[in-house]
């Protein structure tokens, strides 16, 4: 072997061998005696303590808030919208609180938040059709229990296909936005009992005119009453994220408890106002 090929030979080795020791030192660790506030960040220096404020941050995109950055005119006011989470449950999800949205004109903001009896795998999925005629979906799904944030907190911001608005925007003129808040199923000449597993719904209108909240619990027929608006709300967070489509194996697909709902009504049962529930305030159709 010649000499010049050896000499390469030998490099090659001394270089693999440089190599390997830098990369086994990097999955060893920091040196020793590295102070604990660097060790986190190792090899990568520290942030700068006062950049880490002063810098500016890039702002969320449009779909993470499409009513966001707006200034209330005059004589206009937050909405109070009585039977929605207060804005800090909102935080916890990562979603700007309800009561900080301000629809003009023919906006509106829908949202359905689904939470099983017998689980903590809680979901909130929010549609906002702008006056500019673009419709976004917010959705987040998470372990809602045990811990002092929502665990395992997944979720998506996303601009839904052109000529949704207009589908959602015919939702607020819906018959069932003048039902009662909380309801007991009449079947029979009796009302059903409290039940203890199922699932919970809360649906949400907002818009510049009125604030409505409804609630739907377990009852198949009661959850029925309001699934020409449900479905259509958790169908569109579907397709973004697979670990929130999971949540929902059917598809979201509420036409047994539509059926239940039209099979009540035709045998002569109905929906009547839960007495046991908290009344509403009487300016509960106004923000």
């Amino acid at each position: 072997m010649r000499s010049s090929e050896a000499m390469r030979l030998f490099l090659a080795a001394f270089l693999i061998a440089a190599l390997g020791g830098s990369a086994r030192a990097q999955i060893a660790g920091p040196p020793r005696g590295t102070p604990p506030a660097e060790a986190g960040t190792w090899p990568f220096p520290p942030p700068d303590p006062k950049s880490w404020w002063d810098d500016k941050r890039p702002p969320p995109s449009e779909a993470a808030d499409p009513l966001g950055g707006r200034r209330l005119g005059r004589g206009e006011r937050l909405p109070v919208i009585d039977g929605a989470p207060d804005p800090a449950t909102y935080r916890l999800w990562g979603l700007a609180p309800l009561q900080w949205q301000s629809p003009h004109g023919e906006e509106l903001v829908l949202e359905a938040w689904v939470r099983p009896a017998l689980g903590v795998r809680q979901s909130v999925v929010r549609v906002i059709v702008r006056r500019d005629g673009k419709a976004f979906v917010q959705a987040r799904a998470g372990l809602a229990c045990c811990e002092p944030g929502i665990a395992r907190r997944v979720g998506f911001d996303a601009e839904l296909p052109a000529g949704s608005a207009a589908a959602f925007a015919a939702l607020k003129d819906n018959a069932l936005w003048a039902a009662p808040r909380d309801v007991r199923v009449l079947e029979g000449g009796s009302a059903e009992g409290v039940c203890v597993d199922g699932v919970s719904y809360d649906l949400i209108l907002l818009t510049s005119a009125r604030s409505r909240v409804l609630r739907r619990a377990c009852d198949p027929a009661a959850i029925g009453q309001v699934a020409d608006v449900l479905e259509p709300v958790l169908r569109a967070a579907l397709g973004h994220e697979p670990r929130f489509d999971v949540l929902f194996p059917s598809g979201a697909d509420f036409g047994a408890a539509r059926r239940d709902y039209q099979r009540l009504i035709r045998e002569g049962g109905a929906l009547k106002a839960d007495p046991d529930a908290r009344p509403p305030p009487p300016d509960d159709a106004q923000p």
